[in-house]
C-alpha cells in the first residue's frame, strides 16, 4: 500500500501538533514537528546571546548545529546538539524570536533539506508552516489548520502553565497575532495556504474531530 506524504500547515497553536501526532499514530506514520526544529535553533542563538538581526552570526551558528527529533514513549524528544531541549523550546522569548530565526536563508535550506530527507519514503505527517509549499509541494494530503487568535491564546497558555510556565492570554494574543504578520510577510517560505489544501477552522472543534478529518482525507487517498 502507498504510503503517504501528509502535509499540514498553519499558524502556531492552531492545533498542529497534537492533530498531527495522532494523525500519524493512527495510520502508523512518522510525525515530524518542523516548527520544533526552527525553536530548537531559535533556542540557541538566545542562549548564545547573538542578535536575532545578525544573519551572518546566526546562519554560522546553524552550520554547528545539530538538530534531531528522537521518537518517544510520550511522543518525539527535540534535541539540540545531543541535548533534550522538548519544554525549552516552547518559552515565551523563543516564540518572540523564532520567526526572525525562520526567515535566515541558511538556516531554512538546512532544515528544510532535513525534512525532505525524512519524508521521501512517505509515511510521514509533516506539520509547519511552509511544508505543503515549500518542503513538500508535491504531498498527497495537504490541510491548512486555522483558528481564532483568542482561542489559540488559551491553547498555548494552557501549554505553557503544563510545563510550570504562566503567561497572560493577552500578551499571548499578542505575540501569536504579530507572528502571524511576520511569517506571512516574510520573503523566505512565508505561510502561505497550498492553492489545493483544504482549509481545517478548529477553533470550535474537539482534537478527535481534527484528526477524524484529517484521517478521513488520507484513506480517501488510499482508495
Amino acid at each position: 500500500m502507498k504510503r503517504l506524504i501528509i502535509a499540514i500547515d498553519g499558524p502556531a497553536a492552531s492545533g498542529k501538533s497534537t492533530t498531527a501526532k495522532l494523525v500519524a499514530s493512527q495510520l502508523g506514520y512518522l510525525h515530524v514537528d518542523t516548527g520544533a526544529m526552527y525553536r530548537a535553533m531559535t533556542l540557541k542563538v538566545i542562549e548564545k546571546e547573538i542578535d536575532i538581526r545578525d544573519e551572518k552570526a546566526i546562519a554560522k551558528l546553524a552550520r554547528n548545529t545539530h538538530i534531531a527529533l528522537v521518537p518517544g514513549d510520550d511522543g518525539f524528544k527535540v534535541k539540540l546538539d545531543g541535548v533534550d531541549v522538548s519544554d525549552r523550546i516552547r518559552r515565551p522569548d523563543v516564540t518572540g524570536a523564532v520567526s526572525a530565526v525562520s526567515m535566515v536563508s541558511e538556516v531554512r535550506q538546512l532544515m528544510v533539506k532535513e525534512q525532505r530527507e525524512m519524508g521521501k519514503r512517505g509515511g510521514i505527517v509533516l506539520e509547519g508552516r511552509d511544508i505543503g509549499t515549500v518542503v513538500f509541494p508535491e504531498a498527497d494530503v495537504k490541510v491548512f489548520m486555522i483558528a481564532h487568535s483568542r482561542e489559540r491564546a488559551v491553547r498555548r497558555s494552557k501549554e505553557l502553565a503544563a510545563n510550570g510556565i504562566a503567561a497572560e492570554i493577552e500578551e499571548l494574543e499578542k505575540l501569536l497575532v504579530e507572528r502571524d504578520r511576520k511569517d506571512s510577510n516574510r520573503t523566505i517560505s512565508p505561510l502561505l495556504k497550498a492553492e489545493d489544501a483544504v482549509v481545517l477552522d478548529t477553533t470550535a472543534l474537539t482534537v478527535q474531530e481534527q484528526v477524524d478529518f484529517i484521517v478521513k482525507k488520507a484513506k480517501e487517498k488510499l482508495h
